[in-house]
């Protein structure tokens, strides 16, 4: 399955053309032409859905590589395999909870979001410019429930959309994730996660 993935991005980066031409407007055009159904939010508008303590907090899907989840991700997400047919756990969430998906710039997010969507009647929405965007912004990403400045870059063409700063390929030895994560940063949910 991690082929058909690999697969997939090699023909979006050839459909985008060369990294020169690879910015954030030809990637969400390409998102929205692939994935016409999928309901995208702004990283502005997920901030201040997460600060908001009277709505309920969406549950958060991280769509990237477990190598990609160690190095950051968003408070509270969970990682789910890019290619995942299902999310364990989601059928004993409150089935009106809404789902934010993400992955480094949206496009392996919106595959699975139009999935969940075919699959249940659920509130599912993709973060538009996913964590690559959501860092760039300066916004909080952590390894292992601690924040941190870093972000897996996926590779060196889809990496220039992420402030150079940013690229990490591996977390540093000093503070590394436990495999199993703190603060709902595990692949199983239920309906007391974040």
């Amino acid at each position: 399955m991690r082929t058909v993935t690999a697969s997939a991005l090699c023909l979006l980066t050839l459909h985008l053309g060369c990294s020169e031409d690879l910015t954030w407007t030809a990637v969400d055009r390409m998102v929205e032409a692939d994935f016409p159904t999928v309901r995208s939010i702004t990283t502005d508008s997920l901030a201040a859905r997460l600060a908001d303590s009277t709505r309920q907090r969406p549950i958060l899907l991280d769509v990237r590589s477990p190598e990609e989840f160690a190095v950051s991700h968003l408070p509270g997400a969970h990682r789910v395999d890019p290619d995942a047919r299902s999310v364990p756990g989601l059928d004993t969430v409150a089935p009106d909870r809404p789902i934010v998906v993400y992955c480094s710039v949206g496009y392996r997010s919106a595959r699975l979001a139009s999935r969940l969507r075919t699959q249940r009647d659920r509130p599912v929405v993709n973060l538009k410019g996913s964590i690559f965007r959501w860092a760039n912004e300066g916004r909080t990403v952590v390894r292992d429930g601690t924040p941190v400045r870093a972000v897996h870059p996926y590779d060196n063409t889809w990496g220039t959309l992420l402030s150079e700063p940013l690229r990490t390929y591996a977390p540093s030895d000093s503070a590394s994730p436990s495999p199993q994560g703190r603060n709902g940063d595990r692949d199983g949910l239920n309906e007391d996660s974040p």
